[in-house]
């Protein structure tokens, strides 16, 4: 089950997190570091043990790829018409399935941990 109060916080704290420390050390480590700890407090908070942990820290980082998503369809369809729909909307679908496989790992790790450290 999906608590929406923490993954709210979590899309937040993975949006905040991610570009600081993607700005203060390796772009590639500091942003996979900032998702981390961000899955890691989603989990530690929704108390759900490990998959809760899994399952609403990855809904928190897909929210982020969804709301991008969204962004470019409709700045395709204001820019391109009917073919930037198109195309905005197929990047969109394969954004989100990228985007879900990476927050699997990246966030999805640190929610299980913090999940596994909540307990039930």
């Amino acid at each position: 089950m999906v608590k929406w109060g923490p993954v709210i916080v979590g899309f937040i704290l993975a949006v905040i997190l991610g570009n600081l420390f993607g700005v203060v050390s390796n772009a590639y480590w500091g942003v996979n570091l900032g998702l981390f700890i961000a899955g890691f407090i989603v989990g530690y908070w929704v108390h759900e043990g490990i998959w809760g942990g899994l399952w609403n820290a990855t809904v928190a980082g897909a929210f982020g790829s969804i709301v991008i998503a969204i962004i470019l369809i409709i700045g395709g369809t204001i820019f391109g018409g009917l073919a930037g729909l198109a195309a905005g909307i197929l990047t969109g679908l394969t954004m989100i399935i990228v985007s879900l496989i990476a927050n699997i790992v990246a966030m999805g790790v640190g929610g299980a941990i913090g999940g596994l450290l909540s307990g039930d």
